[in-house]
């Protein structure tokens, strides 16, 4: 019964991943693209060229480069390795397609959510640094908007707490670690409603549950060192594995592309169905793209409120390179990787999609090929762990009009959800996360719908002084 109103709530024509949602989410990046001339196309080399620029604001707790790895820390994760696999299980190899619309359109949501966010945020008592939607709605929008700031922030919590934060993370940290360790699942620590659980299963999730608990606990500043070390590591080492296999299955390339823009509008199926297939292509990509870039839901904006700079347009800029690097590049090398294999249409679920098509296709050992991979998924998830406990803290933050004691409540809440993550099921866990991110995302694009003129004055006012 929980798994039915789960499904209809994430894949009913009028649920939260429907065609209103759809809607609403691409329409708000194509009216920012119209509204900003395509900026994040022509502004993308200027935000490259200036990411690792030094902070030249007072206000801030972390550099332009820090907040843009806390912020990549919690988008490059599970999504891009176990998101992709399984939006192309469940939509065909259309999906990455519909990835790539959302991921293109969400670099200008992504730049103007950050612009927004930084340009109404606020510096506390203690000089720590809170922005984020939930100020861009109550004081961009008016006090009259405030019910909407509280939904989004309310939905945040829900977001870091179940969805992408907890339980998607480490349910695909410990498949990896089990289908490494103990493919077979032949060692069996105890059996819970008829599903058996590995050794593997049970101690890895200790292990990440106590590993999140140390760090956490010393906040932003600490999450942010963690992930300035950690993300470009995992991110170069993934790219590089990735490229082997693009240059060995050079010759395959262009029929997987074929596969992919076909899929995406159903060209395969009958006529009847074709437009339902593109539907559900549409749908699945849509909502794995935005679970892994995350432009739209308003979650990076609140590490990149951090930043110390004068100017939000400047932090703005570099963050939307989030979305590029998550999507267009780590997205697409998953994506081509399960087309060539077509892993996706043989059986297999989450993790083992990936694990299967990295398998067939890189020119090493199944056990080596194996290793590399879970250490990357293990990395990616854990990091993301970590983003989005400081997203959903500072959600928390703004619930609680600032009262620290309920934010480390809150953190020991979510060491728990990190623990007990394994022990649900990969459905189960997927279409939370989507309920989720479609509830958050929905204020968000109101907010930016609403502050549109906001967002192209003060790029425009940027970029004149700047020439």
């Amino acid at each position: 019964m929980f798994n039915q109103v789960l499904d209809f709530l994430d894949n009913s024509t009028w649920g939260v991943w429907g065609i209103p949602t759809m809607v609403i989410i691409l329409g708000t990046g194509l009216l920012l693209t119209i509204s900003l001339k395509g900026l994040q196309f022509r502004k993308l080399g200027y935000a490259l060229r200036t990411m690792f620029r030094k902070p030249d604001g007072e206000k801030g707790e972390v550099s332009s480069f820090g907040a843009l790895c806390t912020a990549l820390s919690a988008t490059i994760g599970t999504g891009n390795i176990v998101g992709v696999a399984t939006a192309l299980v469940a939509g065909g190899p259309g999906a990455l397609f519909w990835m790539w619309v959302a991921a293109l359109l969400g670099m200008a949501t992504k730049y103007a959510e950050c612009l927004v966010a930084i340009h109404y945020r606020e510096q506390k008592s203690d000089g720590h640094i809170l922005g984020g939607a939930f100020y861009a709605i109550e004081k961009g929008m008016g006090k009259n908007w405030k019910w909407l700031a509280i939904l989004f922030a309310l939905f945040g919590t829900l977001v870091g707490l179940f969805g992408i934060g907890t339980f998607s993370q480490v349910n695909s940290i410990s498949s990896a670690i089990n289908t490494f360790f103990d493919s077979e699942g032949k060692n069996i620590a105890f059996t819970l409603f008829g599903i058996n659980y590995t050794y593997a299963t049970v101690i890895s999730s200790l292990v990440v549950a106590i590993f999140v608990a140390l760090i956490i606990i010393g906040g932003l500043k600490r999450i942010s060192k963690v992930a300035t070390y950690i993300v470009p590591f995992m991110a170069i080492l993934y790219f590089i594995f990735g490229i082997i296999i693009l240059v060995t299955n050079a010759t395959a390339i262009p029929g997987a592309f074929v596969k992919i823009f076909r899929g995406a509008f159903g060209l395969d199926q009958v006529a009847g169905g074709a437009f339902g297939f593109m539907l559900i292509a549409m749908q699945k990509g849509i909502a794995r793209g935005i679970f892994s870039n995350e432009a739209g839901l308003g979650s990076a904006p609140i590490a990149a409120s951090a930043a110390q700079v004068k100017d939000p347009v400047q932090q703005a800029i570099i963050s939307m390179t989030g979305t590029f690097f998550d999507t267009i590049i780590i997205c697409t090398i998953t994506g081509l990787a399960i087309v060539i294999a077509g892993s996706y249409d043989i059986g297999l679920t989450g993790y083992a999609v990936t694990d299967a098509a990295f398998k067939a296709l890189l020119p090493f050992g199944n056990t080596f090929t194996g290793f590399v991979l879970m250490v990357s998924l293990v990395l990616f998830g854990f990091t993301t762990i970590l983003g989005w406990d400081y997203y959903s803290e500072r959600c928390i933050e703004y619930l609680s009009g600032g009262k620290m004691g309920v934010v480390k409540v809150y953190r020991w809440l979510y060491i728990l959800a990190v623990f007990i993550g394994p022990y649900m099921t990969i459905s189960q866990v997927w279409t939370i996360a989507d309920i989720f991110n479609a509830l958050m995302a929905i204020p968000n694009c109101i907010c930016l719908i609403a502050l549109v003129g906001v967002i192209a004055k003060l790029s425009k006012d940027f970029f004149a002084k700047k020439q």
